[in-house]
């Protein structure tokens, strides 16, 4: 049989964390891609690094960027202010263009490894408003993807898979502990300390409390 190869983005966090797990359920040989690209802490690539290799990833490569050169976001730019209230529209948390980025170098590594499948932890249900999580931006990047690289036009079909597309965050916390995910090695918060510990009051520490809180299960996350 032929292995079936997948890059998977993998940040750190919960929902990264579970995405791999479910490649790997599916029978994947699983390429681990996380990126340092200037954001506010460094406790997130130690956590995709714990990630990585508790689930077997065959190989976990970190890409260095430096989007602080462009700024924008609270999470590359120091002087704008990581939001602990709840806010409407798009947060300052959004970094521009960042899933472009990612997924770009992503599709460059798959075709050299000669993997079809690409996976992406994004969600359009218990999400902060990012325009780059919607179902529409993942099946424009595909047709994209198919009509710019020598495997999509040879006929070698690349996939963007985003399995937690639909799901809510207790969902995604149910099936990444079915699947055996120790979510104590993730880490989810925008602020986070160099250890690991969370500040419990960004957008991204409310809907991690909230998804383990409606899934009856403990929050292993320490915080502050």
């Amino acid at each position: 049989m032929t292995e079936k190869k997948a890059v998977v983005l993998l940040s750190g966090g919960l929902d990264s964390a579970t995405v791999l797990a479910m490649a790997r359920a599916e029978g994947y040989t699983c390429y681990a891609l996380g990126f340092d690209y200037g954001q506010r802490h460094s406790a997130e690539l130690l956590a995709a690094q714990r990630v990585a290799a508790d689930l077997d990833a065959k190989e976990h490569k970190v890409v260095k960027l430096d989007l602080r050169v462009i700024g924008g976001s609270a999470l590359t730019d120091d002087s704008i202010d990581v939001p602990e209230e709840e806010s409407t529209g798009i947060p300052v948390t959004y970094v521009p263009a960042r899933n472009t980025v990612f997924l770009s170098i992503a599709l460059g590594w798959a075709e050299v490894l000669g993997a079809q499948d690409i996976f992406v932890g994004v969600n359009a249900v218990d999400y902060s408003g990012y325009p780059d999580c919607r179902p529409e931006y993942i099946e424009a990047f595909e047709k994209m993807a198919n009509l710019a690289t020598k495997a999509g036009v040879e006929g070698n079909k690349l996939n963007i898979r985003a399995p937690l597309m639909k799901m809510t965050k207790a969902d995604i916390v149910k099936r990444g502990t079915e699947l055996g995910v120790d979510y104590s090695l993730t880490v989810s918060c925008y602020q986070a300390q160099p250890n690991g510990a969370a500040c419990g009051r960004c957008d991204s520490c409310r809907l991690r409390a909230a998804g383990f809180a409606e899934a009856g299960l403990a929050d292993p996350t320490v915080y502050v």
